[in-house]
């Protein structure tokens, strides 16, 4: 299944909403596919009052058609082609590359979604420009130093004007580092909502499952790609082994980091006991998470999106700056025979355990994140323009 237009507008809830006269000149800043997923909600309600700054920091060919595609037709999509290296000449690159169109179109506020090298070069750039700065998904913290992004959100989090903060945890870890609590405000995440306008009905998540052969509940979606687990062949090829070894078939996303892991530490053979896919369209990988017995991944989104799915998570790493489902939707475990045994727990009940969670409320809000992330960069930009005339 690939993604359309269509699709996107669709994910996005339609045509733009109506906004008030005076609120354009809004840039939404970003560079990787979860952060123009997560940004889809506030792209349809500014329309074409907002530009959008994609960076390039997701450099892989096939991966990157995927996110183009996803995107509709507009002459305010300022692509920086920025691409791969080290991060910190990756970040210089891009502080400059946004930095010269916030010089040619500055706009009146700079938007960021989460914690990548792309987030915090817009911030950069916001803050040389004199723009205010909202951070969407802020004070998330894992008090892991090992970890790039944790450097990436304490920073952007510090320099944000708005910090929407996802849950009550979030905004207790801002006024732990003295945020002001003026400048935060709880939002709730809008992935709720651009998960509920993306997933596929029943019918069609039984289409995507049919075509891989595939049953509901008889099957793990797995997904690996951090570095802490993929630049370390050792660590991937235990992580590989306990997949191979679970009980039901494992649907393996294969991420572009990943492959290239695999391949250049002869790990290939590793992959032969899984069902080994090239990246999902987001629609089509949500349908495989919703009817999936249980899920096993590293990714930080993942661990939100399966509380708004009602599925269990197994997480993959040494911490997480999403403690918010653990021992309801998630599990974290490290690398080694934790994986299978934490499954194994899952797989017990599997009916059962699916029924449980879909009573429990996911702790990342009741889709109205959007609704309130622009009432508070409404109210910012009001209290800015009445600080400029008052001056």
């Amino acid at each position: 299944m690939s993604t359309t237009t269509a699709d996107f507008r669709e994910a996005t809830g339609g045509s733009p909403a109506a906004r008030p006269a005076g609120t354009g000149g809004i840039t939404l800043v970003c560079g990787t596919r979860p952060e123009l997923i997560k940004l889809a909600p506030l792209m349809r309600v500014f329309g074409d009052e907002c530009a959008v700054v994609y960076t390039g920091q997701h450099y892989d060919r096939s991966l990157y058609s995927r996110i183009r595609a996803d995107l509709p037709p507009s002459d305010r999509f300022h692509e920086l082609g920025v691409g791969a290296g080290r991060r910190g000449g990756q970040l210089g690159r891009t502080v400059s590359a946004v930095d010269e169109v916030l010089a040619d179109r500055p706009g009146r506020v700079v938007v960021v979604q989460g914690d990548t090298t792309s987030a915090l070069a817009g911030a950069l750039a916001a803050n040389a420009h004199d723009l205010p700065l909202v951070h969407v998904e802020a004070g998330l913290r894992s008090h892991d130093r090992a970890m790039p992004e944790e450097h990436n959100r304490v920073l952007i989090d510090h320099l944000a004007d708005l910090c929407c903060a996802p849950t009550e945890l979030n905004r207790v870890n801002l006024l732990a580092e003295n945020v002001p609590a003026e400048r935060i405000a709880v939002t709730g995440n809008t992935v709720v909502e651009a998960l509920q306008a993306a997933l596929p009905s029943a019918e069609d998540r039984q289409a995507v499952l049919a075509a891989r052969g595939l049953e509901r509940d008889r099957f793990v979606l797995a997904t690996i790609h951090r570095p802490e687990n993929v630049d370390d062949p050792g660590r991937l090829a235990v992580i590989l082994r306990e997949l191979g070894r679970l009980p039901l078939p494992v649907v393996f996303p294969l991420h572009p980091r990943t492959a290239k892991s695999v391949e250049e530490a002869g790990l290939r053979h590793l992959l032969d006991p899984l069902v080994e896919l090239e990246p999902q369209a987001y629609p089509a990988f949500l349908a495989l998470a919703a009817e999936a017995a249980v899920i096993v991944s590293d990714s930080g989104g993942i661990q939100e999106e399966a509380s708004v799915l009602k599925r269990p998570v197994v997480v993959v790493r040494r911490s997480t700056e999403r403690p918010e489902i653990a021992g309801t939707f998630g599990t974290r475990v490290l690398p080694g025979p934790a994986i299978g045994a934490e499954v194994a727990r899952w797989l017990d009940d599997v009916a059962g355990h699916r029924e449980r969670l879909r009573h429990l409320p996911s702790p990342y809000g009741d889709g109205s994140a959007t609704a309130r992330i622009v009432t508070e960069l409404d109210a910012l930009l009001a209290h800015r323009a009445g600080s400029v005339s008052a001056g």
